[in-house]
């Protein structure tokens, strides 16, 4: 049910299709949702509620907000089209689709973003030249073998293996109907979660506990990276992983649209809600 509370403050909110949340995240992928929700109605927002479903299945409900955590394809390509041009979308569909790796990994290397070399292949194709580029002969490298398409939806999405097995996890996906595969190249370092709202207005960094820091980040140049891919992509509510080669050369390894935000779930929902909320042009204010 709708409740317009004010003039200009009426949203749908769209949850996540729970493939595209597996394990932990499910419950996590809905929670900020539902946390940041309940900011903006503290604020006098009316909030409607649909599932990716309904919205791939051309089922989206009239409104000129939306938050968006859809991520499958024909979610987005639909919401693209049901909504008109004044519609105000965090994030946009085009932005999500962005963050599918075929997409994704283009898109950051023609921004200069740090990235590991990266091949999107069809899993038809052999992936033994791919593999030996990325590696640059180095038949000692270690090659993580990724999904292509969305986000990983199981563990075996994701998959980190040396260069003579990389023929045989490119065939299991094959089998599982994955049609394209990213083969990205593994650089060591101690890895660090992200998760930001917008051009700083968010930003918060952990570190995960099998790769302990020897040293802290720069963040300044830490931001730098993270918000020029974001940028990239269009992206407005992200998070992702870096790799610290050094304190002062993160590599990003991975970014997606509108994480969990688990370990800052309240203070994120705060600063998505406030986003949102600013952007009402004044004369709409209640």
């Amino acid at each position: 049910m709708i409740h317009i509370v004010a003039p200009g403050r009426r949203a749908v909110a769209l949850y996540r299709n729970p493939a595209y949340s597996p394990n932990q995240h499910r419950s996590n992928d809905t929670l900020i949702l539902d946390v940041t929700v309940a900011r903006l109605a503290a604020r006098g927002w009316g909030i409607e509620r649909a599932d990716e479903g309904d919205i791939a299945a051309g089922r989206v409900p009239a409104s000129d907000w939306y938050l968006n955590m859809c991520q499958g394809p024909a979610a987005s390509e639909a919401l693209a089209l049901a909504v008109g041009p004044d519609a105000v979308l965090v994030n946009a569909p085009r932005s999500v689709l962005n963050c599918h790796r075929h997409r994704m990994a283009p898109a950051l290397k023609a921004a200069g973003v740090p990235f590991p070399e990266t091949e999107v292949i069809s899993s038809n194709d052999d992936p033994a030249a791919a593999a030996w580029r990325i590696a640059d002969g180095d038949s000692t490298a270690l090659i993580w073998v990724k999904r292509g398409d969305v986000h990983a939806q199981t563990s075996d999405d994701v998959l980190r293996v040396t260069m003579d097995e990389v023929a045989a996890v490119v065939t299991a996906f094959r089998a599982r109907g994955i049609e394209r595969v990213a083969l990205q190249r593994h650089v060591p370092g101690p890895v660090i979660k992200f998760y930001a709202v917008n051009r700083g207005r968010f930003f918060r960094w952990f570190v995960t506990a099998s790769t302990p820091l020897a040293a802290p980040p720069d963040e300044r140049r830490l931001q730098q990276v993270v918000f020029a891919a974001a940028d990239a992509l269009g992206l407005e509510v992200f998070g992702g992983d870096v790799v610290l080669q050094a304190p002062d050369a993160p590599v990003l390894v991975d970014i997606n649209d509108w994480p969990s935000f688990a370990p800052c779930r309240h203070d994120a929902a705060e600063a998505i809600a406030s986003y949102v909320d600013a952007q009402v042009p004044r004369g709409e204010r209640s």
